[in-house]
């Protein structure tokens, strides 16, 4: 699933994905009061629809 997103000639660590997932939501909190990715216990994340 992690080659889908990067190269063949990148190195990606177990953490990197919780890394970019971590920068995305401090950057989504700046400009949202919701919580819009949502972590799914020994599956991944997911992401919130916009509906209110």
């Amino acid at each position: 699933m992690i080659g889908a997103v990067w190269p063949g000639n990148v190195y990606v660590d177990a953490r990197t994905v919780d890394v970019h997932i971590s920068r995305l939501r401090k950057t989504l909190n700046q400009v949202s009061s919701r919580t819009l990715i949502r972590t799914i216990r020994s599956a991944g994340y997911s992401l919130e629809g916009s509906n209110p």
